[in-house]
């Protein structure tokens, strides 16, 4: 059911990923003009995804109808399948947001999903039934849902679960998103519908990032006022400035609850860039531009956490053992689960990006 009040007013908020965490959704990837060689090896990946984490908690997957039978060979038993209409497959984005009560009642939120940008810099142009996905998953696993009077996706938002939301002004404040609205308008809606008590703002994402800028391939909150931010030490790298304005941006801050914000940097794969075989596998279209030789948005802060588990996109040989390291020092009490993401980095996102939890 949609309801008519708002999240804060029925005193639901928005829980951490570190909390736990009772299922994942993704959605099975078919579109040409994002997934090369018509899907097949983006498939195979985030088969690979949804396997590894259905050996942790319960894994849904939105499918259309004609890619059922060959979703269900390549998936674990225990993965289930809805079938569902969508228009590509970034279940961060389209899903609900869910959030809990103090008495564990969840309810879904559904945002206002353009593209990344609608009519001014949005990735394709039929976005109808992606819009429509949030409050089908709602009703698929029998909770309510409140339909936000705005444009946001889930990937452009971080909580410790305590009352603080970290994101970027580049993405929230784009034009493509909610031009009519100004900086406090948003955080004033960013409370109402999330429960949080203060935003932390970050001024860019990672560089040439085609969300404009989403701060889950930046930063990942993994505790109370802990984040993991990408990094490079190469002066050369467009990256390096980015970084060091978020880490200025994160020190000059505090978190809802006045606590300064620890930062663990984690150093960026690569620099990653299209194959001429990557790029020309790719059915062209106007929105999604995939050139040879270009930079891709690579990160490993695009993980997910879920119950004790990282699920960590490994994308460069020479640094996915370093990312692992400082990730297990820093999270000892987690078992970090490595799996190979170039397909899913190459439509755009990683693992943070095809997947949303769903809290206990």
């Amino acid at each position: 059911m949609k309801l008519t009040t708002t999240p804060r007013q029925d005193g639901f908020v928005f829980p951490a990923e570190f909390e736990p965490i009772r299922e994942v959704w993704l959605a099975w990837p078919e579109r040409r003009d994002n997934w090369r060689n018509k899907a097949k090896p983006a498939q195979q990946t985030f088969a690979a995804v949804a396997n590894a984490i259905s050996e942790v908690v319960t894994v849904s997957i939105a499918v259309s109808s004609p890619q059922y039978e060959t979703a269900r060979a390549m998936l674990n038993s225990s993965v289930k399948l809805v079938e569902m209409s969508f228009n590509d497959s970034w279940m961060r984005d389209i899903g609900p947001t869910v959030v809990v009560n103090s008495a564990g009642e969840r309810r879904g939120v559904s945002w206002q999903f353009n593209a990344w940008g609608g009519e001014y810099n949005g990735l394709y142009e039929d976005w109808s039934d992606d819009d429509k996905v949030a409050a089908a998953v709602c009703d698929v696993m029998g909770i309510d849902h409140y339909r936000a009077p705005f444009v946001l996706e889930g990937g452009a938002i971080h909580t410790d679960g305590e009352g603080t939301l970290y994101t970027t002004e580049e993405c929230l404040l784009s034009p493509g998103r909610n031009p009519s609205l100004s900086k406090p308008q948003i955080e004033a809606q960013l409370r109402e519908y999330l429960g949080i008590d203060k935003v932390v703002w970050l001024p860019k994402g990672l560089f040439n990032d085609e969300t404009d800028g989403h701060v889950d391939n930046l930063i990942h909150v993994v505790a109370p006022a802990k984040v993991v931010l990408s990094w490079t030490d190469d002066p050369f790298d467009p990256q390096y400035s980015l970084s060091r304005e978020a880490f200025a941006a994160l020190a000059s801050q505090t978190d809802a609850k006045g606590r300064s914000i620890e930062v663990i940097k984690v150093p960026l794969p690569g620099p990653l860039f299209y194959s001429h075989e990557e790029a020309n596998g790719i059915e062209s279209s106007d929105g999604m531009n995939r050139q040879e030789g270009e930079r891709l948005s690579a990160s490993y802060a695009n993980f997910l956490m879920v119950n004790g588990h990282i699920f960590l996109p490994l994308l460069d040989s020479d640094f996915d053992d370093i990312a692992k390291d400082i990730l297990a020092k820093a999270l000892p009490d987690y078992q970090i689960v490595g799996i190979p993401t170039r397909e899913v980095l190459l439509g755009g996102g990683n693992i943070h990006c095809i997947t949303q939890q769903i809290p206990a």
